[in-house]
């Protein structure tokens, strides 16, 4: 994102932009570590919501894929796509939904990690002559859902589904934690973890003579940073296709990595305050500040120049509903930035800047622009 593109300077602001390129190098790059490591990737497609993105991200109709929500899982069975892992624990009232997408030919696998939620798939299965294929949920960090690894509630939990007819596809882990991690080291330390974790959990299910074939782990540090995968079937991870500025501050990604921006336009000055404010507020921006607790705060996202070239401690300090603040940095001053500027602001977290749109405006590698739709709602 370091050229001026003539047709850029006409679309209206605010938008978000991705640059093809910097994206098609993320996905190859990973998806060549995780294929060294003798292990195969499940990507999770929550932050851009987009078939024309996946179609760059899955290498066919019937590679493994994770989705957030029905909606997702619905919209890329539309498209043909087939292996679909719901990683978000299931609840009674969106099994009818689950049904018709298996009655579809779509092999959607299901989260739980309670016998409550075990005991509706169980009595849904019955009523309805439905097999739901399960993945059973593990804590591996305390970071937040599943089971601890070492608990007999696992065994119980497939045992219990595997008698009344169900599949115990896998465990399921999020090494949600290595996003609070402080230097490499400590992402490489999580990343040993989880494994360690998942394995502990597939034996207390494999003691009872359930197969439970797939372990599964992820998240976007531990997959860039794993040195050991064995015995591990797949990893999951979802922002490595753009990037964004938690994972640079974690050391996962360069600046010049991250494939999204919000293109913004100047539309006035405080010069008082030396304050230039722009057509971006939280409606593009998000209000995500996932950055704050980190080493360097880039409040609500590092500040580009129109080529893309991010401006050292320009950072969007400001939010309204419309309008985003730049309180500029000592040095700088408002007559920087003239009334119609185009600038381009990165995003503190990509998956939370790219549900605030309904499309996506592609800059390819030619130069040429495309329109990526997202899947909406739930």
């Amino acid at each position: 994102m370091t050229d001026v593109v003539p047709w850029l300077e006409t679309e209206q602001t605010p938008f978000l932009l991705i640059d093809q390129q910097r994206f098609l190098t993320n996905v190859e790059r990973l998806q060549q570590r995780i294929s060294a490591l003798g292990c195969q990737l499940r990507p999770h497609l929550k932050t851009l919501r987009a078939v024309d993105a996946a179609r760059y991200i899955l290498p066919d109709l019937s590679s493994p894929a994770t989705v957030s929500t029905l909606a997702e899982a619905e919209a890329f069975a539309d498209a043909g796509y087939t292996d679909l892992l719901y990683a978000v624990g299931i609840s009674a009232n969106k099994l009818d939904r689950v049904r018709a997408l298996l009655e579809r030919g779509v092999q959607l696998h299901i989260l739980l990690d309670s016998l409550t939620q075990a005991e509706a798939v169980i009595s849904y299965g019955r009523q309805h002559d439905v097999v739901f294929s399960i993945f059973i949920e593990i804590d591996c960090d305390d970071h937040r859902g599943g089971l601890p690894p070492t608990s007999p509630l696992i065994g119980h939990i497939a045992q219990r589904l595997h008698r009344n007819g169900m599949t115990i596809t896998g465990v399921m882990s999020h090494s949600g934690g290595s996003y609070s991690a402080k230097t490499t080291a400590e992402i490489v330390q999580a990343a040993e973890q989880e494994c360690v974790a998942i394995r502990q959990a597939v034996a207390q299910i494999r003691q009872f003579g359930i197969a439970c074939p797939i372990l599964s782990v992820g998240s976007t540090p531990t997959a860039h940073f794993a040195e050991d995968l064995s015995q591990i079937t797949e990893v999951r991870a979802g922002v490595y296709t753009t990037f964004d500025l938690v994972m640079y501050n974690l050391g996962v990604c360069a600046l010049n990595d991250i494939a999204m921006s919000v293109v913004t336009t100047v539309i006035g000055h405080n010069a008082e305050k030396n304050w230039v404010l722009v057509d971006a507020g939280w409606m593009a921006l998000s209000r995500d500040r996932g950055t704050a607790s980190q080493h360097e705060d880039f409040g609500y996202g590092l500040v580009c120049d129109e080529g893309g070239v991010p401006l050292q401690h320009v950072c969007v300090t400001k939010v309204n509903q419309e309008h985003g603040v730049i309180a500029l940095p000592d040095g700088r001053t408002v007559q920087e930035f003239p009334i119609g500027t185009q600038l381009r602001v990165l995003p503190n977290h990509a998956c939370a800047t790219a549900a605030m749109h309904q499309h996506y405006v592609v800059l390819t590698a030619t130069g040429e622009r495309e329109v990526w739709p997202r899947i909406l709602g739930w």
